[in-house]
This record gives C-alpha cells, structure tokens and sequence, in this order.
C-alpha cells in the first residue's frame, strides 16, 4: 500500500483494531506527541549506555599432556568465563553478525532486543523509552526503542498490516496538528519472528519529520523503534536510516 495519504476519517467498525483499549492507551502514552518530543528531545527517561555484544566462551577438553596443576587452572579459568557469559547467552544469533562500517551495536539483553545506530550518534534520555540515540548537532536525527507488555505474540495478531499501521500511524504518531502520510510497508521474518517497517511522514505548519519505524512483538512486549530526521534532510538520509529500522531484532530476555 504505497503513497498512501492519510485521513482523520476513522475506520469503519469491520476494521481489525490495532490493539485493545488498553494496550493502545499504554502505546499512546508511550510515543506521547511525536513532534514535541523530536523539538524537545531531552526529556527525563532512562537511556541506557551502549553495551557490548555478549561473547561466546567455548571450552575445551583438557589435554593430556597438561600437568594437573595447568588443568585445574585452566578449568576455574573456563568456569569463571562460562558463570560470566551464562546470562548472556540467550540471546539472537544476530548479535554475532558483522557491524557495517560507520554503525555500531546496541544490544540490550535483559530487554531482548538489539539494532544498530550511526557511529557518531550519542546515547540521550527520551522520555518513555528504553533506549536512544540522536545526532550530535540536528536532534531531529535520532533513534529510539519502547515497549509496553501486550498479551498477543505475533505482529500479525494486530491484523492486516495496512489497516494497523494506518492506525497506528494516524491515531497514535501523529499529533492533531500534523498530517501523516505513509509511504512504504515491509514485512521480515528473522529467526521465526515478524517484523513490519514502514516509512511515513509528519507535516506541520512550519516544519516536517520524515521515519522509518520497525515494530514486533515478542516477550509479552510490543516493542517500537523509530528512527527520524527532518523531512528536508530525509533524501539524503533516507538509505542510511533504513539501515536501523531494518537491523532491529528481539531475542529471548536474560534471566
């Protein structure tokens, strides 16, 4: 459903809505006003510092031409190693992928997910969400990750994903004042779970904000990252920045 130009107009009632009353009201509170937020990123939240990807620790067999001394080193070594990574562990094999070059990784694994952000970009505080980056010098160029708990499983338990995201994107990003206009929908599959990114527009009197945003469910979540710049920049941007959305994945949390 592409150069789709949205409406206030609402869906009629045969329409699948995109969440319960609740679960929306919660994802509202969540995103709050897009335009405000992007205008007056510096909010209070909880950001959280960029982490490492977890490393895997392989343990080998003792060798026999070990004396017993080196042995048992060697093992409360490895059992050091291996206690350190247990928490670490269960987490998507796409942790381990190769960073492209001027990206780096943010992986959260006592959240349950990961993606990527330009290298130059600096952590901040966005209110409602659990983790952001934004550019050094244009705060409209930012990225951020929230998620609100939701009883369904699967993305597609929203319904057809060009009646939700239509929903989502005029009765949840948009503010009263701003007219949304979506451009692209995409479904992936990663590791046996969806992913739907979209890119769309929010036009104000006086300024626009152009997106990309990536949802999925997984965990008893509904997580969200969108990543934003000025709608005048977007064309120059608008590669680089599908390079986040499209890098967002969920794993299973740490214990």
């Amino acid at each position: 459903m592409l150069g789709v130009r949205a409406s206030h107009n609402t869906f009629s009632s045969s329409v699948i809505a995109l969440a319960a009353e609740g679960e929306m009201a919660s994802l509202q509170n969540l995103i709050c006003s897009v335009s405000k937020q992007l205008v007056a990123p510096n909010c209070a939240g909880t950001a959280k510092l960029n982490g490492a990807p977890p490393s895997v620790v392989a343990a080998s067999s003792s060798e026999a031409s070990l004396d017993e001394k080196n042995v048992t080193k060697r093992r409360l070594a490895l059992l050091g190693a291996g206690a350190l990574a247990t928490g670490l562990l269960k987490t998507s094999s796409a942790f381990a992928e190769e960073i492209p070059k001027n990206y780096k990784s943010y992986v959260d694994a006592n959240d349950g997910y990961s993606y990527l952000y330009p290298a130059e970009w600096r952590d901040f505080d966005f209110l409602g969400h659990d983790s952001a980056f934004k550019d050094r010098n244009l705060a409209l160029q930012c990225v951020r990750v929230g998620f609100i708990p939701t009883e369904k499983t699967d993305i597609r338990d929203l319904g057809p994903m060009d009646e939700a995201i239509f929903n989502l994107v005029n009765n949840v990003y948009a503010a009263p004042n701003q007219r949304p206009s979506i451009y692209d929908m995409q479904e992936r599959t990663v590791d046996g779970k969806n992913y739907w990114t979209f890119e769309y527009d929010l036009e104000a009197p006086g300024y626009g904000v152009s997106a990309w945003a990536t949802v999925a469910i997984g965990n008893g979540r509904y997580y969200t990252l969108i990543v934003t710049a000025n709608e005048r920049r977007w064309s120059r941007l608008r590669n680089r920045l599908k390079v986040v959305a499209d890098s967002f994945k969920i794993s299973d949390m740490s214990a």
